[in-house]
């Protein structure tokens, strides 16, 4: 019994062993088919896409144009109402009304408030009391004084006595004065139970409800916050280096700036540049600069922050050309031009001014040259190319043709495949 055991162990191990080789013969003999069929397969296809050795190279292209060109400075802006004021009661008393609606825009002079006023209006009435009392006594002052001078005049009393009462007729005078001066403060007074708008603007959240007893001493008795957000102001800042040409810019003409959404390029509003400051922050290294927008669409809001950018200069009929164009290599910058015969040659060009999407070229070519923009992967000096639309599919019509005038060149996005 012992010794059968073993012979079966042996037995099923032979088995394994036999159809592990077979399942390595069949994936060898698979692999083997597929390397045939691949090898004997035509590979125009590939090559029909990418070009086949030695054959034309697939490119976009675009004409160099001329335009003019605007020279920006960005920068980040944080927006500032035009003026705020805290409305707060110049008076102690209760607060009767409240005359507007949070948000609300209101104009300078609304009556915003209304203090109880029966107190400041009894202070008045007071001081018009005092001061028809002391006129009435001047007035009898006066006609002492007439009467003495005419007996002294006659010598019939004492010159003194005239002039004494000369005296008290000044005295009289002088206590009318004094009490008009109160009735003009006590008409002040009374005119602060009425609370009104110092500026045109927007109302904010109301901090006070009627009903309640304010005072003029209290700095958490504001009425509300008004704030002046059209037009608006913008404050941001410019590194130093950039102030020597806005300075210049903005001694010859109005600069103009522009508002940008945030999450893209789309402008806001236009508004124009008031102040530089008059000091570089050390700090720093920048200084900060205020603008001024209309904000008639009221996209523009106190404390929030804005892309702005700043026309310094407008670059007048210079060539331009795709940002893509342009390759750069040991001697500098360079691009391929297209020529006639559907060749490229490696041009050195002068660039003046670059950003994302275009270049202004100072010298190096001349409109209407085309310039290949995507498909430099297998791209040589003298290389036959075919140039295709935006989506690889060939040009209508023959191959390279310029653009027509009035269709924009280079336009679309590079082939991520190219």
């Amino acid at each position: 019994m012992h010794g059968e055991l073993p012979k079966q162990i042996w037995a099923k191990t032979k088995g394994r062993t036999r159809r592990n080789l077979a399942i390595v013969l069949i994936v060898v003999a698979v692999a083997a088919a597929l390397v045939y069929v691949f090898s004997k397969s035509p590979p125009q296809q590939n090559r029909s896409r990418f070009g086949a050795e030695g054959g034309p190279v697939p490119v976009l292209a675009a004409a160099a144009a001329k335009a003019d060109v605007p020279v920006y400075l960005d920068a980040v802006g944080t927006i500032k109402a035009l003026n705020t004021v805290t409305v707060r009661p110049q008076v102690d008393g209760k607060l009767l009304s409240v005359g507007f609606k949070e948000g609300d825009d209101v104009k300078k002079g609304d009556v915003l408030a209304r203090i109880d006023p029966t107190i400041y209006q009894a202070q008045l009435d007071q001081a018009i009391a005092k001061k028809a009392q002391d006129a009435a006594q001047l007035a009898n002052a006066k006609i002492d004084l007439d009467r003495y001078e005419k007996l002294a005049a006659t010598n019939a009393i004492n010159k003194q006595q005239a002039d004494t009462q000369r005296a008290l007729v000044a005295q009289f005078a002088a206590l009318v004065q004094s009490d008009q001066a109160a009735i003009e403060n006590a008409q002040a007074t009374l005119g602060y139970t009425t609370i009104v708008a110092p500026i045109a603007g927007r109302t904010g959240i109301r901090m006070v409800d009627e009903g309640n007893i304010v005072h003029a001493s209290d700095a958490n008795s504001a009425i509300v916050v008004i704030t002046q957000i059209k037009p608006i102001s913008v404050l941001f800042s410019l590194p130093q280096q950039d102030l020597g040409q806005v300075n210049d810019a903005f001694a010859k003409t109005p600069l103009t700036i522009e508002a940008q959404r945030p999450d893209s390029d789309a402008v806001i509003d236009r508004g124009v540049l008031r102040v530089v400051d008059n000091q570089v922050d050390q700090t720093t290294g920048t200084v900060k600069l205020k603008a001024e927008f209309p904000n008639t669409g009221l996209q523009l809001w106190p404390g929030q922050f804005v892309n702005v950018r700043l026309l310094i200069d407008m670059l007048q009929d210079v060539v331009t050309i795709p940002t893509g164009a342009v390759q750069r290599g040991p001697n500098g910058t360079f691009v391929y031009v297209v020529k006639d015969d559907n060749t490229v040659a490696m041009r050195p060009i002068v660039v003046q001014k670059q950003d994302e999407t275009q270049t202004v070229v100072k010298s190096g070519l001349t409109p209407p040259e085309r310039v290949v923009t995507t498909g430099f992967v297998r791209l040589t000096d003298g290389s036959k190319v075919t140039i295709g639309n935006a989506d690889g599919a060939p040009a209508a019509g023959q191959q390279g043709a310029r653009p027509r005038s009035g269709q924009r060149s280079g336009g679309g996005r590079p082939n991520p495949q190219q």
